[in-house]
């Protein structure tokens, strides 16, 4: 009996401060773990196929496309280290010790608020290329808006490391035993970070998108109206309009789908559900994780320049001389 009750523990040699094995996983939780598998290696194959496009064909390096990097990198890490990281803490203990629970925390933490703050600046693109066309090819350029990104990143860590200080400074200090993870968040700092991962961010994106939203459609407008001018100069200027509305209601899509995924999860947690494994609340934790999964499948249906690089990336014809140069817009 004793024997069994050893076999059962993570750590063994670790009789009276092991924690127990999880207990064998029922055919659903099997099935669910295969199928968040799945997720998990299609958001890491279609998120590179996106980060490989932008990053090789020149032509696509514009600034919406580079915030679009930005977030397919977020995306990548969620499907790469979030979701099998999540997967491995309800499927098996914790071997990889109390630091590397912290750093995975910390990485989360990182993670989730690059992706929040390129939301955000993927939001003030459209409200400057649709509410303030004439100056926007002046004032957002690669160059500043590749800074914006780094700022995004580095603001994001600085963040983190607020958060969780404590968890990097103390590994394991909530750990009840050898062979869990956990993280525990104070009163304060919870509170702090509703407001700066969730009010704050989706009240800044709502108001823009209705500010584009309402201008979006009165330049419509504007354009049926104007649509039987015959001079060159208007017509390329209602070509590239067109070209901006198109881009604004495909990323006006991106950015809703964020928000499906995304407020279910600060619900539940205002709720004050707890969200432990196997609970119906948990599984809002995956939603917010499926998002990464839906963003490069919002790409391939909205944007004819996705598809066609795939399709050079897929059949390997950018390891051809100068294919960086393709105009595939």
């Amino acid at each position: 009996m004793e024997s069994q009750m050893v076999a059962d523990l993570c750590f063994p040699q670790l009789y009276n401060t092991s924690c127990k094995k999880p207990a064998s996983p029922r055919t659903v939780d099997v099935l669910l773990h295969i199928i968040l598998s799945s997720i998990s290696l299609t958001t890491v194959v279609l998120n590179l196929l996106v980060i490989v496009s932008i990053s090789h064909f020149r032509r696509l390096h514009t600034p919406t496309n580079i915030l679009l990097l930005s977030l397919a990198v977020s995306d990548f890490l969620v499907g790469s280290l979030l979701m099998p990281g999540e997967i491995l803490l309800n499927t098996a203990c914790w071997f990889l010790g109390d630091l590397m629970c912290s750093l995975f925390n910390y990485l989360s933490y990182i993670i989730t608020s690059a992706s929040v703050g390129d939301m955000v600046l993927i939001s003030v693109d459209r409200y400057l290329a649709i509410c303030d066309p004439l100056h926007y090819p002046t004032r957002v350029t690669e160059g500043r808006v590749k800074l914006c990104v780094c700022l995004c990143w580095f603001c994001s860590a600085l963040y983190s490391l607020f958060c969780i200080k404590d968890d990097l400074t103390q590994p394991g200090r909530h750990n009840s035993c050898h062979g869990e993870c956990v993280i525990v968040v104070d009163y304060i700092v919870g509170t702090v970070d509703i407001v700066t991962t969730f009010f704050a961010p989706v009240t800044v994106i709502t108001v823009l998108h209705m500010r584009v939203f309402v201008v979006a459609v009165s330049q419509a407008r504007a354009m049926r109206s104007h649509v039987t001018a015959v001079t060159l100069q208007l017509s390329v200027s209602q070509t590239t309009r067109k070209s901006e509305l198109k881009a604004a209601r495909t990323l006006g899509v991106l950015v809703i789908v964020f928000l499906v995924c995304f407020i279910p999860y600060y619900c539940v947690s205002l709720a004050g559900d707890d969200l432990l494994s196997g609970s119906p609340a948990y599984y809002v934790f995956y939603l917010f994780y499926f998002n990464s999964t839906l963003n490069p499948v919002i790409y391939a249906l909205f944007y004819p320049w996705f598809r066609k690089a795939v399709q050079l990336v897929v059949t390997l014809q950018i390891l051809q001389p100068g294919s960086c140069e393709a105009n595939i817009l």
